[in-house]
């Protein structure tokens, strides 16, 4: 009869969900778009696998494309600001780091509100900080960055990310090209086999327990430790 209700209980243990805690969680975030239709491409695709991604959109190109920017956000995906000319922000005035700030979230969805600002390649300088604060923007870096930019290999981008990438990690794509978007798709299914999920950059500081701060910037959100939690 013991033997019968140890047997019980382990059936028992085996039918509980996996923890929250076990479970593994990357970013994707795109640059530079929207752009057409590889971001209609992608957007299909990453509704089709039921994954959210994190937007970094350029001004000029919402204003190209302002169908694909109310898509992204319909589709619950994050938008965060990109510059309005992508033009880099290392030698620019507050106040012109500014105005693009301005033009852009004049091209916004209704009712969307960004946390992050990613500025043009990743360069952060003491405006950019002040700025951001200013305007209650966290600023966001990355952790794994494969440079589909520079290739159109589709096998070079997918092994640059999945060879390094980790728990928390948040992952630099673009939406510009045929191999960065193929690359990205099949990043998901493998990692996705894997029992990774993915999420936006907000939802990943929120799992995480990290309280967003303006001016600061984030690369990634591993998880906490003991150490770090003591």
């Amino acid at each position: 009869m013991r033997r019968f209700f140890a047997c019980i209980a382990l059936l028992g243990l085996m039918a509980l969900p996996v923890r929250a805690a076990d479970t593994k969680y990357v970013a994707l975030t795109f640059d530079d778009g929207p752009s057409g239709k590889y971001t209609r491409t992608l957007l299909d695709g990453l509704a089709l696998r039921g994954v959210k991604a994190t937007f970094l959109l350029c001004g000029y190109r919402m204003e190209q494309y302002p169908d694909i920017t109310q898509r992204i956000f319909d589709e619950g995906h994050e938008i965060g600001y990109h510059g309005f000319s992508h033009r880099s922000m290392q030698d620019m005035s507050r106040r012109s780091i500014g105005q693009e700030l301005i033009d852009s979230r004049a091209l916004l969805p209704q009712g969307c509100e960004p946390v992050f600002l990613r500025p043009p390649g990743g360069i952060v300088t003491d405006g950019v900080r002040q700025v951001a604060e200013a305007r209650q923007l966290a600023i966001l870096s990355w952790s794994v960055d494969p440079k589909d930019w520079a290739t159109d290999s589709v096998g070079s981008i997918e092994s640059a990310v999945l060879k390094s990438v980790k728990d928390g990690d948040i992952i630099l794509l673009h939406d510009m090209s045929v191999s960065s978007v193929q690359a990205a798709l099949d990043i998901v299914d493998v990692l996705q086999q894997q029992g990774v999920q993915f999420v936006t950059v907000s939802e990943l500081a929120k799992l995480r327990k990290t309280p967003i701060r303006p001016g600061r910037m984030y690369a990634q959100f591993p998880p906490k430790t003991e150490e770090t939690v003591k």
